[in-house]
């Protein structure tokens, strides 16, 4: 409040002196008496005051103001260098985003191809294996066969055998071959 009221009481001061002057004019001639050059300086004394106070109070005003403007001025321009700074970089990527992209494809075709000729000796080997294990079943089973051949050749021999000494045997023979099986046991005793 006492800032409010030392201002208004400046304030009504500043007129009414400012004032003085044109009210001394009317009663006479101010250009040629003294009192009028007088009130004349001291109008001009107080209006130079007032700008040169105003000057003063504003001062401080107007260099901080001036700093903020300075301040934020390098501000953008460090913004300005940042994002110029930036653009260079993202323009030197995009120049080299197409080598980046041919780059990318080759290798990924030659991983292709790479992984392409390992499935091919994986199923080749897997073709490999499963030949070799075929090949040995058929054996086992072609060795399987052969031992069943031999046993049926064998049971067919004996069964064939058999039915031929069936026919060919008589009683005569039968008693014949009893008599050398029993000369032949009676010489191995001795």
């Amino acid at each position: 409040m006492k800032p409010l009221f030392r201002n208004l009481c400046s304030t009504t001061m500043l007129i009414a002196l400012a004032a003085a002057p044109a009210m001394a004019q009317e009663s006479g001639d101010a250009t040629t008496t003294t009192t009028g050059w007088v009130f004349r300086w001291i109008n001009f004394a107080i209006v130079f005051g007032l700008i040169a106070w105003g000057f003063a109070k504003a001062g401080p005003y107007f260099r901080r103001n001036a700093e903020q403007i300075s301040q934020r001025i390098a501000e953008g321009k460090h913004a300005r260098e940042a994002a110029e700074n930036q653009r260079r970089m993202v323009q030197e990527k995009m120049s080299h985003l197409d080598a980046e992209v041919a780059q990318l494809r080759a290798d990924a075709q030659r991983a292709n191809e790479n992984e392409a000729q390992r499935i091919r000796a994986l199923a080749k080997a897997d073709a490999q294996n499963i030949e070799r294990a075929g090949q040995a079943e058929i054996a086992a089973a072609e060795h399987a066969a052969r031992l069943e051949l031999k046993a049926f050749a064998g049971r067919v021999a004996v069964e064939q055998a058999e039915v031929l000494l069936r026919d060919q045997m008589t009683a005569g023979t039968e008693a014949a071959v009893f008599r050398a099986f029993v000369e032949s046991l009676e010489g191995s005793r001795n």
